[in-house]
């Protein structure tokens, strides 16, 4: 898609601090726009995500003019950031993505004259949830950002701009498990297993999300039996996997989560009055340590300290 039909989108936050600072009288030297185009972003025949629908700010036409604001107001340094799609298990999106975003930071400067010192490219660099999926290659994907680089920015005179990441899904997703034990089984429409934790917001609440399971002891058994694998909430989309194939799970099993490292534990909640669990590292000897505890009721109630009646509750070990 040419740039000229890409609507760049800047962010929210960058709309409040317009709309801020005709209301106040000082304005930050060095801000930041996060950008987002329109339209259905594909690489080749592949649709990777539809950024139209996004809920970040302005047009290609507004971010320009929202420089210009900026600069007005007093901001010296400028950075720009970029999202236009989610956990994509693919070498050329990033380097789509860097040129796309190298292409706007020159019209932006050319336009307004502002002094861009950073690009933020975000995330979206996926993982492999699925064991049929081929990882990312990250010296591929660095390589194709250094060679858009080197082809847009530096003729522009813009070798000196800091190129920005937020490699979290990539870095952490695969190296995090939530670990929950079989407690409960029923048998109606479907064989149902419940575990001991509830689903995090990163499993699968739109029932589509798909994360790996393995029952411990039976990595080798044939996968005969057909499962929905529940948390304990009162919310029927409190579901780890639907329709699984997997060993044939007996009380007291434990069944190992995969790829939860990126959100599971920042994600998770206290709904149902449901308590965190606690965090283990497992260290390359084989060893463990234990880096955040459970949460007991006293965590919960704690911010209710504010009321005198609980200030001597007691809590049950």
């Amino acid at each position: 898609m040419p740039m000229s039909l890409v609507r760049s989108l800047i962010s929210t936050i960058l709309h409040t601090l317009i709309f801020w600072k005709k209301r106040s009288a000082g304005f930050r030297r060095r801000s930041a726009a996060a950008t987002i185009r329109g339209g259905i972003f594909k690489i080749s025949n592949d649709i990777m995500d539809n950024p139209g629908d996004a809920k970040y700010g302005f047009t290609h036409e507004q971010i320009i003019e929202g420089f210009k604001i900026l600069k007005e107001k007093g901001a010296k340094h400028f950075g720009v950031h970029a999202f236009l799609a989610s956990n994509t298990v693919t070498n050329e999106y990033y380097p789509k993505l860097a040129r796309e975003l190298f292409e706007l930071v020159v019209e932006l400067r050319d336009k307004t004259g502002c002094d861009i010192r950073f690009i933020n490219l975000s995330g979206g660099v996926g993982i492999p949830y699925t064991p049929d999926q081929t990882p990312n290659d990250i010296r591929v994907i660095g390589e194709g950002v250094r060679v858009a680089y080197e082809e847009i920015l530096v003729p522009a005179g813009l070798g000196d701009v800091a190129i920005y990441t937020e490699m979290g899904r990539f870095m952490l997703g695969p190296y995090g498990c939530l670990v929950t034990k079989a407690i409960h089984e029923k048998h109606t429409h479907k064989e149902y297993i419940g575990g001991r934790v509830c689903r995090e917001p990163d499993a699968p609440g739109n029932l589509r999300a798909y994360h790996h399971i393995t029952v411990m002891g039976k990595e080798d058994a044939p996968c005969d039996h057909k499962y929905d694998v529940t948390g304990s909430l009162c919310e029927n989309c409190d579901k780890f996997a639907i329709d699984r194939m997997l060993p044939k799970i007996d009380m007291g099993d434990l069944l190992v989560i995969h790829d939860t490292g990126a959100h599971g534990f920042s994600m998770g909640y206290n709904y149902n009055g449901k308590l965190k669990s606690a965090e283990v590292l497992l260290k390359e000897d084989g060893s463990t340590q234990l880096i955040r505890r459970a949460e007991t009721p006293e965590d919960y109630f704690r911010t209710f300290d504010c009321f005198d009646i609980l200030k001597d509750m007691k809590h049950p070990k």
